[in-house]
C-alpha cells in the first residue's frame, strides 16, 4: 500500500475519466482498511482510497484521543496525497470523522457517505472498562462481535473479524471507544451542506437504525439506504448492497459538481 504523511492507504484508481475526487474510506473503531470488503474497495469507475488510522492496521505511531484529532489528521493527508476534495466515507467512529470533516474542514469534502454511524456514539461503559485493561480485552472483543453482526452472520466471517481485532492494541481500541463516547455533532447537522448517503442495517444492535433516521432528518441534503436484516458490519454482511448503495450515489455527487 502507499503512505502519505505517515498514513498508509489502499487504492484502486478504476476511473474511466479525469476525475480528481476520490472517494476515501474511513473505518471504525479497531479497524483497518480490511474493514471495507472488497467489493466496497473496488468501486468501478472511480478513484477509491482506504485508509488505516493513526495507530491502526499499517500506519504505525500513537492514535489520536479524539475525532477531531483523527479528522485533523486525514486533512493533512489529503494535502500530501494531493486531491482537493473527497467523498468521505465512514463507517461507526469513522462516521463520525466523516462528520467532522465536513464541520472542521468543509474545503475538503464533496460529499460524506454515512454507514452504520450517528450524530453521537455513546458506548456501554462496561465496554469501556473492559477495553482499557489487557486481561479483560479479549472478553470485550467477544462482546463486540456479538452485538457487531446479525445473526445471520456465518460463523467465519464472525471468526476472521475477531481475529483481527485481536491483532489491534488494546489502548488503541479503549481510546477509539472513549472518543466515540464523547462525539456530539448532533446539534450541528445542519451546518454540513453538502450530499450525504446513510446506510443503515435494520438489525444494528450498536447503533441502532433510529440513529440513522436521526441523521437523515438532520442533514440538509441526505438521503437513506436501509439494508435488511444487517447488523453493524453491515459492509461486510452484505458488501454487495453496501458497494451498489455508495457507487450509485457517489457518482451522482460526483456528475453534480
Amino acid at each position: 500500500m502507499p503512505q502519505a504523511n505517515g498514513i498508509y492507504y489502499h487504492e484502486a484508481d478504476l476511473r474511466t475519466e479525469n476525475q480528481p475526487i476520490p472517494v476515501v474510506l474511513v473505518h471504525g473503531a479497531g479497524g483497518t482498511h480490511l474493514h471495507w470488503p472488497p467489493q466496497v474497495r473496488r468501486l468501478p469507475q472511480l478513484w477509491t482510497l482506504a485508509v488505516d488510522l493513526p495507530g491502526h492496521g499499517r500506519t504505525d505511531g500513537l492514535s489520536e484521543q479524539t475525532i477531531s484529532g483523527f479528522a485533523h489528521r486525514l486533512a493533512t493527508w489529503a494535502q500530501a496525497v494531493g486531491f482537493p476534495k473527497a467523498i468521505w466515507v465512514g463507517h461507526s467512529m469513522g462516521g463520525a470523522i466523516a462528520q467532522t470533516l465536513a464541520l472542521e474542514h468543509p474545503e475538503l469534502v464533496h460529499a460524506i457517505g454515512l454507514v452504520a454511524t450517528g450524530a453521537r456514539l455513546p458506548v456501554n461503559p462496561k465496554l469501556l472498562e473492559s477495553t482499557a485493561h489487557p486481561e479483560t480485552f479479549p472478553l470485550a472483543v467477544e462482546t463486540i462481535m456479538k452485538w457487531a453482526f446479525s445473526p445471520q452472520t456465518p460463523d467465519q466471517l464472525r471468526e476472521l473479524a475477531t481475529r483481527r481485532m485481536l491483532e489491534a492494541r488494546h489502548t488503541v481500541v479503549h481510546n477509539d471507544f472513549a472518543a466515540c463516547n464523547v462525539f456530539d455533532a448532533s446539534d450541528r447537522l445542519g451546518e454540513i451542506d453538502v450530499p450525504a448517503l446513510i446506510v443503515h442495517g435494520t438489525a444494528d444492535k450498536m447503533t441502532p437504525f433510529h440513529y440513522a433516521e436521526f441523521l437523515a432528518s438532520g442533514l440538509p441534503h441526505a438521503e437513506l439506504v436501509e439494508i435488511p436484516n444487517a447488523g453493524h458490519m453491515v459492509m461486510l454482511e452484505q458488501p454487495e448492497a453496501v458497494a451498489e448503495a455508495l457507487h450509485s450515489f457517489a457518482r451522482r455527487a460526483l456528475a453534480a459538481q
